[in-house]
């Protein structure tokens, strides 16, 4: 059993005016791209990590199409919401109609073999504290905390940490946050995150750092093909 990671896969099988090639012919049939890269890679009882940005739709029962897309793939997948995913509302209502293979995460956490997988969507690190941007930044935060909290309920010796997050946990100074505190706190080996694309990837931050490994799975980053994790958590 393996674990991968695909960030930001930006799908729209109900909305055509979303192509994603206005952002450059690397895009063109990305939906294409990615079914190719996952179905040559993944296995049936491999995990598959989506920190977020999955769908354009608006609301839940459009996104269905998107879901369904990603379900029939090979493995099992756990999704986080990202900043362009407005059809996520009440986790109640989309656990209810999620296909089998998939489930969500947002304040709870799942063992994948020796791998305990915690997160939170994240949000802008710098915001002033008088901006509703630093609201949403502290209430991120505790959900974290919330979400490593049930990690820690889960964890058995020898287990590793591994965080989820859509936003980068790190300003474009990489300077620190409440989350890489947090990772310090309860002992984070790997933090995976999206949302940079073009030019904005070149602030993504991967590597280690104090004790931690950072990888950036956006999927134009990776040229549309889910990434192997397991080498991180030995």
């Amino acid at each position: 059993m393996s674990i991968y990671a695909i960030s930001d896969l930006h799908l729209a099988a109900n909305d055509p005016s979303k192509a994603m090639d206005i952002f450059g012919e690397h895009w063109r049939d990305h939906d294409r791209k990615i079914e190719k890269a996952w179905r040559e890679g993944v296995a049936e009882e491999d995990l598959v990590l989506v920190p977020g940005d999955i769908s354009w739709a608006m609301h839940l029962k459009d996104a269905m199409a998107d879901l369904r897309f990603i379900a029939d793939l090979p493995g099992k997948k756990i999704l986080l919401r990202g900043n362009h995913d407005f059809w996520w509302n009440s986790v109640t209502k989309i656990r209810s109609v999620l296909p089998e293979s998939m489930e969500v995460l947002q304040n709870n956490a799942y063992r994948f073999g020796a791998a305990v997988i915690c997160g939170s969507r994240g949000w802008v690190t710098s915001a002033e504290e008088s901006s509703q941007d630093y609201k949403i930044y502290m209430r991120e935060a505790q959900r974290l905390r919330l979400s490593l909290e049930a990690g820690e309920r889960l964890r058995q010796e020898g287990d590793k940490l591994l965080v989820m997050m859509h936003y980068p946990p790190f300003n474009d100074r990489q300077e620190n946050s409440l989350f890489t505190e947090l990772y310090r706190e309860f002992g984070v080996s790997l933090v995976l995150y999206g949302h940079l694309h073009n030019l904005s990837a070149g602030y993504a931050f991967e590597g280690e750092r104090e004790g931690v490994v950072y990888r950036h799975v956006s999927c134009d980053y990776i040229d549309f093909t889910p990434q192997l994790l397991d080498p991180y958590l030995k």
